[in-house]
């Protein structure tokens, strides 16, 4: 009896790895997308090139054993506009020297209405909010050289202000210069560890 509750414990702590395959995130293959109301008029894009961290993926559809942690490198931010960049990095937005990585850290991953669902905490600018990003996981699938790749896309509106990225300049004509929802997009493909 005592041999079966240690082997029941020592299952629970080590959670999902039983059931699901661990891939890190292919960062030359991955980005994070952003796109926000310039004028009230228009929208400018960027992406976030460096994208690092890990999966564990239960292709049985076991949605409790599926996790996802990411990291993003601010500084790797492009708008293909230096100048615009260079704000976007500074101070006034995501202060990049003292809030160097935007994470996120998957809580939970549920079905709703046939449709998968991550709900984890998303910190940006030294502030952590939780958030639910409903995602699409495809493959797995190999590639030429024999690797086991899988991928996720999916997409999420936030209020940037919610974050501490506050600023912005009012218009002569009323608005605001910067809109405050951000719209992201994620598209990764991740390598199974062998």
């Amino acid at each position: 009896m005592i041999k079966k509750i240690v082997i029941a414990a020592v299952i629970a702590m080590m959670g999902s790895s039983i059931y699901a395959s661990t891939y890190t995130i292919d960062a030359s293959h991955s980005d994070v997308g952003f796109s926000v109301k310039h004028l009230g008029i228009s929208k400018v894009r960027g992406q976030f090139k460096t994208v690092t961290g890990t999966i564990d993926w239960d292709k049985n559809g076991k949605s409790k054993n599926t996790k996802i942690n990411g990291n993003i490198v601010v500084k790797s931010l492009s708008t293909q506009n230096e100048k615009r960049d260079g704000h976007l990095i500074s101070a006034d937005f995501f202060d990049a020297d003292n809030f160097p990585a935007i994470t996120f850290t998957s809580k939970k991953v549920e079905m709703r209405m046939g449709k998968t669902v991550v709900k984890g905490d998303l910190s940006i600018h030294g502030v952590t909010k939780e958030v639910s990003i409903p995602v699409e996981f495809a493959g797995p699938v190999s590639d030429p050289w024999g690797n086991e790749k899988i991928g996720v896309d999916g997409e999420l509106t936030i209020n940037r202000t919610d974050y501490g990225l506050t600023w912005n300049k009012t218009l002569d004509k009323g608005g605001l210069l910067i809109g405050e929802d951000v719209k992201i997009s994620i598209s990764i493909e991740a390598t199974k560890v062998k």
